[in-house]
C-alpha cells in the first residue's frame, strides 16, 4: 500500500472514489441506518471547509486552542438550550462535554456516576432492555454490573416499578431512552426519574438518537412526553450532534444538570515528569475537525432549518408507517413516536430476513434486527429529512419485495447448522468450526460481505445472545484482515 516514492495525489483519491463505490450510498434518501442526511444543498460543502479548517487543531489544551474551547462550549449551550437548560428552569447551571459519539457519551454518564461513589466496591447500573448497548459495553470496561429490566412485549417500554425494584443499595446509575434505538418509542423518563431520585441515585436519558428532534417534534404538535432536564431527578443526558443535528460523525454532548454531578467524569494525572494530563472525555489528542464542523453545521442551519427539518421527517416517518400498514403480512412494533419506523412479520410464510434482501435488491438499505425474548425479529427504519422526496417510491417496493420474499419462501437452515446455533456454546467455538460455518455462509474467501444476507440472519436469529456475540466476533474477524 505504500510506495517507495508516495503516490500522485490523483491517484490516491482515484483509488478512494474506487473503494467508496462499494458503500452504501450516504445520499438520497434510501439508507435507514448510520448515516442522516438533510439533503440540504451545501452543507457538505460548508462542513468539509470547517472541518479541513481545524482538523489539525488539538483539542488537548484549550489553552492552547482556544478557538475550540469557544465551538465546543457554543455546542453545548445550545444542547442545553435545548434539552431544558436555559433561563427559567431548574437545569439553569446545566454544564456538558462535547464527545467523539453517543457510545463515548455512556460511558462517560456511567463514569462519572460510578467516581462518584468510590465507597462501592461492586457499583451496578440498571438500564432497560431496550437500551443501548453502549450501556454494556460502559459496564464491561468499567467493572460495573449491568442489571436490566426487560420491556413489555406490547409496549417495548420497561415498567417504572420494575425499575425501582431492581435498584440496589450499590446502583450508581439509572438509564432510560428517549427514545430507544431499536423501536422508536420513549421510555416513561419522568416515573424512572422519580424512583431513581427517591433511591438516592443518578437518572440518566440516554437521548443520543432523539435528543435533537423530539423538542422540534413537540413544537410541531407531536405529543412528546417530557424526558429532559424540566424532569426532575434527571440528572444527565446525552444527544449525538452528528445525528438529527445533521452533523458530521462523530460529534455528540453530554450534559449535566450542574458542575458538582459533571466532576467525576474528569481523569487528571500529575505524577509523571511530563506535563499533567486532564482530560474531560476519554480521548487526550481530539481532532478539532468535527467540532468545527458541527459548529458550522448548527450555525448555518439555525432554529428555523431545524424545525423544516423535523417537519419533513415528520411527515416521512407518516407516509412509511401507512406504507407498512398497507402490506398484508406485516405490522408495525410500535406506532411511530420519533423519527423511526419498525415492523415485523405477522406471516410465518414472510421470512422478514429475505424481505430485507429483496428490498437491499431495490435500492433500500434497511436494518435487520433479531428476536430477543418475547420480541420477534424486526426491521428497522431510521428516518431522516432526506427520505421524504423519496418516500413515495417505498409503497409499491415494499409490497414488490414482500411479493418476491414470499414467492422464494422462508431460508430454511441446513439441519447440523440449526443444530449448532441451538446447541453449541461459546466455549465450544473451535477455529476449524468458525472456518468451516463462514465458509457455509459465504463469509470465507476474503471476498467481503455477501449480497443476501438471509442465511446469515436467519443463523445469528436461531443462536442465544452470547453465542450470536462470539459468532459474529469470529465473522468479522474474518473480514478484517491486513491488505498486503
Amino acid at each position: 500500500m505504500i510506495d517507495s516514492d508516495g503516490a500522485p495525489a490523483e491517484r490516491v483519491l482515484a483509488e478512494i472514489r474506487e473503494l467508496r463505490a462499494l458503500d452504501r450510498p450516504t445520499h438520497g434518501g434510501r439508507l435507514f441506518a448510520y448515516v442522516y442526511d438533510p439533503a440540504v444543498p451545501g452543507l457538505d460543502e460548508l462542513a468539509a471547509a470547517a472541518h479541513a479548517g481545524s482538523a489539525h487543531v488539538n483539542g488537548l489544551d484549550p489553552t492552547a486552542f482556544p478557538s475550540l474551547l469557544a465551538m465546543e462550549n457554543a455546542l453545548v449551550g445550545a444542547a442545553a438550550r435545548l434539552l431544558g437548560g436555559g433561563p427559567g428552569t431548574t437545569a439553569a447551571e446545566v454544564v456538558g462535554s462535547v464527545t467523539s459519539g453517543g457510545t463515548e457519551s455512556l460511558i462517560l454518564a456511567v463514569k462519572a456516576a460510578r467516581d462518584a461513589r468510590p465507597e462501592l466496591a461492586a457499583p451496578r447500573i440498571v438500564v432497560p432492555a431496550s437500551g443501548h448497548a453502549a450501556f454494556a459495553k460502559a459496564a464491561h470496561l468499567l467493572g460495573v454490573t449491568l442489571d436490566t429490566v426487560p420491556v413489555d412485549p406490547k409496549t417495548l417500554r420497561p415498567a417504572a416499578a420494575d425499575v425501582a425494584a431492581a435498584i440496589r443499595p450499590e446502583t450508581v446509575l439509572v438509564a432510560c431512552s428517549a427514545p430507544s434505538y431499536a423501536h422508536g418509542v420513549i421510555d416513561p423518563v419522568a416515573e424512572i426519574a422519580a424512583a431513581a431520585a427517591a433511591a438516592g441515585v443518578r437518572c440518566h436519558v440516554d437521548a443520543c438518537f432523539g435528543g435533537w428532534t423530539l423538542p422540534y417534534l413537540r413544537r410541531l404538535g407531536v405529543p412528546v412526553p417530557p424526558f429532559d432536564f424540566a424532569v426532575d431527578g434527571v440528572t444527565s443526558i446525552s444527544v449525538d450532534l452528528h445525528k438529527y443535528a445533521y452533523a458530521p460523525k462523530g460529534v455528540s454532548v453530554l450534559l449535566h444538570r450542574d458542575p458538582a454531578l459533571r466532576a467525576p467524569q474528569y481523569f487528571a494525572y500529575a505524577d509523571w515528569p511530563g506535563y499533567t494530563m486532564v482530560n474531560p472525555v476519554l480521548a487526550s489528542t481530539r481532532s478539532g475537525g468535527p467540532i468545527a464542523a458541527a459548529y458550522a453545521t448548527l450555525r448555518h442551519l439555525g432554529d428555523a432549518g431545524y424545525l423544516r427539518l423535523a417537519a419533513a421527517t415528520r411527515d416521512a416517518v407518516t407516509a412509511l408507517a401507512d406504507a407498512v400498514r398497507g402490506v398484508d403480512g406485516l405490522r408495525l412494533m410500535a406506532e411511530p413516536e420519533s423519527t423511526v419506523v419498525c415492523f415485523t412479520a405477522t406471516d410465518l410464510e414472510l421470512d422478514l430476513f429475505v424481505l430485507v434482501d429483496e428490498l437491499t435488491a431495490r435500492g433500500w438499505h434497511t436494518q435487520p434486527q433479531l428476536r430477543y425474548a418475547d420480541l420477534p425479529p424486526s426491521v428497522h427504519l431510521t428516518v431522516t429529512a432526506s427520505v421524504a422526496p423519496r418516500v413515495a417510491e417505498f409503497g409499491p417496493d415494499l409490497t414488490a419485495a414482500v411479493a418476491a420474499a414470499r414467492a422464494a419462501g422462508p431460508v430454511r437452515l441446513p439441519a447440523e447448522l440449526r443444530a449448532l446455533a441451538t446447541a453449541l456454546t461459546p466455549r465450544a467455538l473451535t477455529p476449524e468450526l468458525v472456518a468451516g460455518l463462514a465458509a457455509g455462509l459465504g463469509l470465507d474467501g476474503g471476498q467481503g460481505v455477501p449480497e443476501r444476507m438471509a442465511l446469515v440472519n436467519t443463523l445469528l436469529d436461531a443462536a442465544p445472545p452470547a453465542l450470536r456475540e462470539r459468532l459474529l466476533v469470529e465473522f468479522v474477524s474474518l473480514l478484517q484482515r491486513p491488505s498486503w
